[in-house]
């Protein structure tokens, strides 16, 4: 954390903004998946709040949304479960954006954790993939955006945790 700390925000500033490092381009991207699921995930939540009574489905025999988003299985935690993908989908806009260019080196536990994250939420967009077909029968263009959007952003962070976990083990890339 003093590494951080010591970083001037101009410093800050012109690495996030202007980096062109293999990481900074992975965390960039993970930012615009998240903005890309985010935006799949509200529509769901408009439709599972009751603020939009139908979602809009492409004209395929298998895809009904409403029935998808209306299930027991979306509302098992209490919670509608396109409110709580969208929470987590947005935390992972200032985790991409904490630190900077060197973060790997200077913390690497945040790109670790960030890995995590993502990699757990890949998983049970995954469940959630096979939940569609196989009890409800039918498939969610918007819940095939976010799970798509999740496994990208697990599959981005690894290449910053890669490097994290090289820096924290004292390991080389062979």
């Amino acid at each position: 954390m003093e590494t951080l700390i010591k970083k001037d925000t101009q410093t800050l500033r012109r690495e996030l903004q202007n980096g062109q490092s293999e990481t900074l381009k992975s965390r960039r991207g993970i930012i615009a998946l998240s903005l890309v699921g985010i935006g799949a995930m509200a529509a769901v939540t408009l439709l599972q709040t009751g603020i939009v009574k139908h979602l809009p489905d492409p004209p395929l025999p298998d895809f009904d949304s409403d029935k998808v988003n209306s299930s027991d299985t979306a509302y098992a935690l209490g919670v509608p479960d396109g409110a709580l993908s969208l929470a987590s989908l947005a935390a992972n806009i200032p985790l991409a954006s904490f630190g900077g260019e060197d973060r790997a080196e200077t913390m690497p536990l945040v790109p670790l954790a960030a890995a995590a994250k993502a990699s757990v939420e890949a998983l049970v967009a995954g469940w959630y993939f096979y939940q569609m077909p196989a009890v409800e029968k039918k498939w969610c263009a918007y819940c095939i955006v976010g799970a798509a959007a999740n496994v990208g952003i697990a599959a981005l962070s690894l290449v910053e945790a890669k490097k994290a976990w090289q820096n924290l083990t004292g390991r080389e890339e062979k």
